[in-house]
């Protein structure tokens, strides 16, 4: 019996993608000390905003508020985490889901990740 992969199509879907992608970021070589030493994230905080920021790019739930590049002003990344970042998340969603929602955020997650770096190449 084959095991379809299904589409992001709920909260409890964004939830499980943005859990488990930064699963895999507090475990990266690259890109986990950028979050938790130099950041200091504190995920029981950041999570939520990311189920909302990500319910709003994926499902047009409203919901998020917030400016999320100058949080990321401050941090000493460059192209190569940007690219980690980007690989991680699309290796996420491709395991777990497949779909019109899917490549959609795997295209936003991309123009977020461009537009950032090119942001703050200009600083």
């Amino acid at each position: 019996m084959e095991n379809r992969k299904r589409d992001i199509v709920s909260e409890e879907d964004v939830k499980i993608m943005v859990n488990t992608f930064y699963d895999k970021v507090n475990t990266d070589d690259l890109l986990a000390s950028i979050f938790n030493d130099f950041a200091e994230v504190d995920w029981a905080h950041h999570l939520p905003q990311m189920y909302q920021f990500w319910n709003m790019v994926i499902l047009d739930k409203f919901g998020y508020k917030g400016q999320p590049f100058p949080k990321h002003m401050r941090l000493p990344i460059n192209k190569d985490h940007f690219e980690r970042w980007l690989q991680l998340f699309k290796e996420n969603l491709d395991s777990q889901f497949e779909g019109p929602n899917a490549e959609m955020a795997k295209i936003k997650a991309n123009n977020i990740a461009n537009v950032f770096q090119h942001k703050m190449d200009l600083l």
